[in-house]
């Protein structure tokens, strides 16, 4: 196969994951590499965070999507696979590690390993794939690479790792800089450390070149032109264009037909490159196949043996998805129907392997399951800047039940690092949800790590409390735990809503007198409707107010009654606060322009009949 200009043997390729916990440099990394493998010309702009190619990562800071790509070090091709580092896209990081022989696992030399590095890592040990460590940030003024390096040994015997895994090589970075090295005080200018690192101790793939093909598909893309696209591994032999092959699913034994490859492709820096064959440990892109699924295996007709496919974590939290019918829907979206909506989710099942989307007994609404509350999110944000109008329901926890028919609930660990003045807040609060606290010991920075078991459902609407009660110093880390035994009631928002009564316009005199109160969530000049949530009350009921009255026109005027009314600013909430925010006969209704929260029962009359019924 001529690949690059160089015709590349098995022994000449490594396929490596970056995994880490958000936020400790994995995508600053890769770009690094890019860099310095001369993917780029010598003049060539090169915008920062390369890899993470979509405006919500780019907003966000956080990778979402795992990405593909591959440089050339020397005459061998190492192809990168950047993950992400949230838990609620663990799903990507678990088929990843089915594609790579390696992993590079990046720590941040002063934060030290996080609830996420022991998440990939774990995961990359149960596969026994090989490790190389990089400490990055070294250059951050308050590094502490040495005592990290001790640490992410604790956590390799931990983990359980065997003596071949604790023998795995240490190098220090800056990927920021482009620097690394195997000593912290001594690092080269050039990632040619790491580089070396990757070469040596990541092998090649171990597939049978002579054998019958194999490729496990890990992962789809979709692209209008093309169709879908299957993306993985060619485990066993070789693939090439035109070629007769057998597409079969280990989990489905139903699925088995005959399918012809279209066109093949392979990774050169951020490109993909069309090529006429893929030998074995070739990662490859593969169009022309038009049901291609996760988990499917592409083979010979001659064998027709499936490979296994990792069990992806099943979804912990539902939600509806449902039409927009309030007052103003259809003025900013361009689908705004049933059919767009449904077509939109099913699309997004192509690529979402953690997501479910079932129908409901209404035609208009959806049930769409993922593995939290930012995995959910991140679809919403994606379908409104598309240009979908829709509404969303409180987010719920998914239940089980055991063998023995009792109701079992899904259980976080969330570790929690904290400035010592706010702990009793935080601890009481998480106390109040049934969280159970299983650890506390004193942390980096004068900051204490406290440790809790804690119900799923009773971390729905508890990270924008968390934010306020440790004045924004806090940091707030959760990863699935398991099934527990169901905890009991937890008490919900201690807060009523405050409840527009009239559609209109809001104005300053209105909102003057609705915001003794509470908080307002609108300003002058925004449009509201009957129905419409424009703020949160302070005390537990939902009170109905007219922020539209403008005040009575006279001819008296009273002392100071020129004075401007004063407005305390709104309180402008992101998604996943109004997600948290509302109650069960709320919902948020989000268009491209704007994002609303309103009563699931707009007029006032019905919604009183429907109190007085659930009494």
């Amino acid at each position: 196969m001529k690949e690059m200009g160089i015709i590349l043997k098995k022994e000449q390729i490594r396929n490596v994951a970056i995994i880490a916990h958000v936020d400790h440099g994995k995508t600053t990394l890769v770009d690094s590499l890019l860099k310095q493998s001369g993917v780029f010309r010598q003049n060539q702009e090169i915008e920062e965070r390369v890899m993470d190619s979509n405006d919500l990562e780019k907003e966000r800071g956080i990778t979402i999507l795992s990405k593909n790509t591959a440089v050339m070090y020397g005459d061998v091709k190492i192809n990168i696979i950047d993950t992400p580092g949230h838990a609620d896209f663990g799903g990507e990081v678990e088929r990843i590690l089915k594609m790579v022989d390696g992993v590079v696992l990046v720590v941040d030399a002063f934060e030290g390993p996080m609830p996420q590095t022991k998440f990939v890592l774990k995961k990359a040990l149960e596969l026994n794939l090989p490790s190389v460590i990089c400490v990055n940030k070294v250059d951050r003024p308050e590094a502490r690479p040495n005592e990290v390096v001790d640490e992410v040994l604790d956590l390799f015997i931990e983990l359980d790792a065997n003596e071949i895994q604790l023998d795995s090589p240490f190098i220090f970075a800056s990927a920021k800089k482009g620097i690394s090295g195997t000593d912290a005080d001594q690092l080269q200018d050039s990632m040619k450390p790491l580089f070396e690192a990757i070469i040596e101790n990541i092998p090649c793939p171990n597939g049978d070149e002579d054998g019958l093909t194999q490729v496990l598909i890990s992962t789809i893309d979709y692209n209008e032109y093309i169709g879908r696209i299957g993306i993985g591994k060619v485990e066993r032999g070789s693939v090439s264009i035109g070629e007769d092959l057998w597409v079969s699913n280990y989990e489905n034994p139903d699925k088995s037909y005959k399918v012809r490859i279209g066109k093949l492709y392979e990774y050169d820096g951020l490109k993909r490159v069309e090529i006429e064959e893929a030998i074995t440990g070739s990662i490859v892109a593969i169009s022309g196949i038009e049901d291609i699924e996760i988990g499917d295996t592409i083979t010979s007709i001659d064998d027709k043996q499936p490979l296994p496919f990792v069990k992806i974590s099943e979804p912990t939290l539902a939600m509806t998805f449902s039409v927009n019918n309030g007052p103003f829907a259809g003025q900013d979206g361009k689908y705004v129907t049933s059919r767009q909506i449904r077509a939109r989710l099913h699309k997004e099942l192509n690529t979402n392997v953690s997501l479910r989307v079932e129908d409901t007994d209404s035609a208009d609404s959806f049930r769409v399951a993922g593995r939290g509350e930012l995995h959910l999110s991140i679809l919403m944000e994606q379908m409104r800047r598309e240009g979908y109008e829709l509404m969303v329901s409180k987010p719920e926890v998914l239940m089980k039940k055991d063998k023995n028919d009792k109701l079992i609930e899904p259980i976080e660990r969330v570790i929690i690092d904290v400035p010592e003045e706010f702990m009793g807040a935080v601890i009481e609060k998480l106390g109040a949800r049934k969280g159970e606290m299983v650890n506390m010991v004193q942390s980096k920075g004068g900051y204490t790590r406290i440790e809790f078991l804690i119900p799923t459902r009773g971390m729905i609407g508890y990270r924008s409390e968390f934010l306020t009660d440790t004045k924004g110093n806090g940091i707030l880390n959760t990863l699935f735990e398991g099934y527990e035994p169901y905890k009991g009631e937890i008490p919900r928002r201690s807060q009523g809503s405050l409840v527009s009564f009239e559609t209109g316009t809001a104005v300053g005199y209105g909102l003057y007198n609705a915001q003794e109160r509470g908080i307002l969530f609108v300003s002058p000049g925004d449009k509201v409707y009957e129905g419409m949530i424009v703020g949160e009350n302070a005390k537990p009921m939902d009170i109905d107010v007219n922020v539209c009255k403008r005040k009575q026109a006279t001819n008296m005027r009273a002392s100071g009654s020129d004075d401007a009314l004063r407005l305390s600013p709104p309180k402008k909430m992101s998604l996943e606060e109004a997600l948290e925010f509302i109650e069960k006969d709320e919902l948020v209704e989000l268009t491209p322009k704007n994002m609303r929260i309103r009563k699931r029962i707009l007029d006032k009359q019905q919604r009183a009949k429907q109190r007085a019924k659930n009494l």
